[in-house]
């Protein structure tokens, strides 16, 4: 998967990932499923030096979820999502942990050894804004 652009979409398994900066949005990093599936989505973002990950939000169809509720501090933050049968739906190829219940994680590294599993997140350019809306929709 290629590296996604401000306000582009990108193919990725049966969704395209679409981002723009919607400045009166409530949320500072919202996520929005216009597919007809349910996603369960993790993030990851740099935090005091370190990456971190977070998950998981269950986001219904033609809903939206806000995951960060404070103004973004970094330019970068990533994405993964599955549907509900733990098949990847939205991935990259920036290697990261996560988990099978909600999780926490800091650190890219020895995710078996801690537990977790590895997969591939989609990095998105915020261009630096303090909210930023990013939209998961079928592709046809």
């Amino acid at each position: 998967m290629r590296k996604l652009q401000h306000c582009g979409t990108v193919g990725a398994g049966s969704l395209l990932l679409t981002m723009a900066c919607l400045c009166a949005a409530r949320a500072e990093l919202q996520i929005c499923n216009q597919s007809l599936d349910i996603l369960n989505v993790a993030i990851g973002y740099e935090d005091r030096g370190e990456f971190q990950t977070e998950g998981w939000w269950s986001i219904g169809a033609n809903r939206c979820s806000e995951v960060i509720r404070v103004p973004l501090a970094n330019r970068f933050y990533y994405i993964y999502a599955e549907d509900v049968f733990g098949q990847p739906v939205i991935s990259g190829d920036v290697p990261a942990c996560i988990d099978a219940r909600r999780f926490t994680l800091r650190g890219t590294q020895d995710c078996w050894i801690r537990g977790a599993r590895q997969a591939g997140f989609s990095e998105i350019d915020t261009q630096s804004q303090e909210r930023w809306t990013v939209f998961l929709a079928a592709q046809d």
